[in-house]
Parts: C-alpha cells; structure tokens; sequence
C-alpha cells in the first residue's frame, strides 16, 4: 500500500476531485487535493464532507485519518508527485462557445512546480483538442511531461460506487503516458478501454449529449400525450413491461444539472454548430418549465394563488443546485401567482429556502421539482403538479 504513486489533484475538493482522491487513497495511494477555494481545503482538512456524497463521510475520516489524504491550497504541493490530476470546471461562455481557459490557466498556475518524467492527467470534461493545446503550453515551458486525457464518468452521489464498477477510459500520446494511465486507474477499475486522445475527449462529450438527447425525446413525448390529456407515464410503464425493446425510454422531468446542456452545446461547437438535435435538446429541455407553467395556468387562476414548490436541486438525492432548472421554474412561476414559496431537504447553501412544513401549510399548489424521496409519501390536501409521477397519480397536467 505505501509504495503505490503519489497522486495530486488541482481542483480536489470539488465535486469531481474529491471522490476521485478519496477512491484513490483508498486505494493506497498517497493523494494531496490542491484547491485555491481555503474554506473547502479547510473543510476537508477536518474529515467533514462540504458536499453530499454517498459512503464519502466515513471514507474521509479514515484516509486522513492514516495519512493518505490531505488537501493544501499551496501549490508547491504538485513537485515530486507521480501523478498530477486536473478536474477544474470548464464552462460554456453566454454564447454557448466552449471556454478552456479554467483548464488552461490550471495548468499555468502550476508548470514552476512541474517536473519532466510526471504524468499530468486531464480529467475535466474539455473540447477535443484541449488536451493538444495544455501538450504545447508544456512545451513552451520546456516541460517533458506525459499526458493523458482521462474522463470521469461518475453520476453524482454514486462515485463512490462507479469509480470501481465502471471501466475506466485512458489515453495519451506515447507509452509511457499510457502505462502510467493504466497503473493509475487500473489501481480503481478491473476493466480499462484506451482511446486515442481525441477520441476520449468526444467519448466523453458524446455520453453526456446522448443522455440530454434521451431526455429530450420524452420530454417531448410527454408533451404531446399530456396536450391530448393522456398519460405519459402510464403509456411508458405499459410499453415497457417485458419488453426490451422499451425498456430505455426515461420518464418526464427537469433534465438538468451542471454537464447535460453544457456538453451538448460543446458538441455542437465542435462541429462548427451543426447539430440540429442537440440544439432542439435544448429547446425541448429549457422549454419544458415554460410548458408547465403555461398548462397550470390553463387550469388554476395563478395570480390569486401561493404556490409552493417543492426541491431545488437539479436532481433527485442531489443537494447540488448548479443549472437546475427548478430555478427558472421559480422565476416563471413568481411573473404569474401570487407568490412562491421553495423547499429542499437537501440544499443548505439558498437562504431563502423554507421549512417544508411551513411550504405545505402555505400553499394553495405544490409542484415537485427535484423528486426527493423524502416527498414520496406526502398526502397533501391541495393538488400537487408531479410530472416525474413520484406520487404515483399520474403526470398529466
């Protein structure tokens, strides 16, 4: 267990890095979590969790407990190590172009520290071509590094479980990047696929697209059963019932979160934007708070009614709120009724948010945004809008 790679994580107390160092130091290796964000270092400093993440509390309090996690915002942390891993964000600017300069600027923060022989691991979710980009900005600064491009491929809330079940793709330009990829991950993963580098990066924008284009198709499709005033859900469970064939058609609801639209319209740039579907994903996607609305309206007078609404993160078990759509929701809402009132179980960083007790007590409407399952077995007295059918009555609105 102590001879195993020494590991560093730029960006390591987020939401990425932190179950990644966590699996890794579980699995013997040394790991440091670099992060400029100090109350973040702090927090995990003192083995406590600044997010939810399932089996993660007990897993912290263990490795830094023995030594084989700690997190530092000193960046000098990064000389000597095997291993350098980055897991910044990289966001999308207002026009939906691909911005990689968070990762790029990661990687320019730290090449005083850099030493020629180390591996660097890109595993933030980038433009193909970023990877080639980060190799010449070592090269400007003379550096012989062996680099490879890694992506995550964790769901929030079930690192922990998929950073050893699925398999982990790998890539990089020589040998050596390509054994230090293996040794790494093969340290998590039984199985590892390799890619060229450019493939990895659009497999990796290619998961996500696929799975906001999956929600699109029956988002529409909900749309269209419930403008006839029929069930989508009852349809969609009946059609799937022993047959395969079906079985992959999701229901309703808010497809969103900090990746799904962003990488789609990554993709798109990529091909010079040109991707019919993945814009109308978009449109479908974005629009379907819009839609909802404008049928509540159809059926209750907004303007004289409290409506509250129920969860804000982006999705179910999550207390993440980055892009949830539960938010634009509430603006929606709050042009037309009376007033909203918002709840989460899980979301503690919206001071505005109330007690569901208080929420329930209050509203004339409830709509479930976020299908926690702490509201699985509410009996309000007044009508609730459940289009991911979480009570069980139905999606029609």
């Amino acid at each position: 267990m102590a001879n195993k790679s020494s590991v560093v994580i730029v960006g390591g107390c987020g939401r990425v890095g932190l179950p990644l160092g966590l699996a890794l130091a579980g699995a013997g290796h040394p790991v440091v979590l670099y992060d400029i964000d100090a109350t973040a270092v702090d927090t995990v400093s003192a083995a406590k969790m600044p997010f939810d993440e399932e089996g993660a509390d007990a897993l912290l309090e263990a490795t830094v407990a023995n030594g084989l996690l700690r997190a530092s915002t000193d960046r000098t942390v990064v000389a000597g190590v095997d291993h350098v891993i980055v897991v910044v964000g990289t966001p999308v600017d207002e026009h939906f172009n691909p911005d990689a300069e968070m990762v790029i600027r990661a990687v320019e923060d730290i090449t005083d520290q850099l030493r020629s022989g180390q591996h660097l691991v890109l595993r933030s979710t980038v433009y193909p071509g970023v990877t080639a980009l980060v190799e010449r900005v070592l090269d400007q600064h003379d550096l012989d590094l062996h680099v490879s491009y890694c992506p995550e491929r964790i769901a929030e809330g079930k690192a922990l479980t998929e950073l050893y079940s699925l398999p982990q793709i790998v890539s990089g330009r020589t040998p050596e990047a390509l054994a230090s990829a293996r040794e790494l991950f093969g340290s998590l993963a039984d199985q590892i696929v390799v890619l060229d580098v450019e493939e990895a990066e659009l497999a990796k924008l290619i998961t996500n697209t696929w799975r906001y284009i999956k929600f699109a198709a029956a988002n529409q499709l909900y749309m269209i059963a419930n403008d006839f005033g029929l069930d989508y859900e009852r349809i969609r469970q009946a059609l799937a019932h022993d047959y395969p064939r079906a079985a992959d058609l999701p229901g309703a609801g808010l497809a969103a979160g900090p990746c799904l639209l962003k990488d789609t319209m990554q993709l798109a740039a990529f091909n010079r934007n040109n991707f019919s579907l993945g814009h109308a994903s978009m449109q479908i996607n974005e629009g379907l708070p819009l839609y909802l609305v404008d049928r509540i309206e159809q059926s209750y007078d907004l303007s004289d009614m409290t409506v509250g609404l129920l969860g804000m993160a982006f999705k179910a078990g999550s207390d993440d709120t980055r892009e949830s759509l539960s938010y634009k929701l509430k603006r929606l809402l709050r042009l037309r009724a009376r007033q909203v009132l918002c709840t989460d179980p899980l979301v503690t960083t919206d001071p505005d948010l109330m007690p569901l007790e208080d929420v329930l007590a209050q509203s004339e409407l409830l709509v479930i945004a976020a299908p926690h399952r702490q509201y699985a077995d509410l009996a309000p007295e007044v009508p609730v809008i459940d289009v991911w059918n979480l009570l069980g009555q139905g999606v029609r609105v």
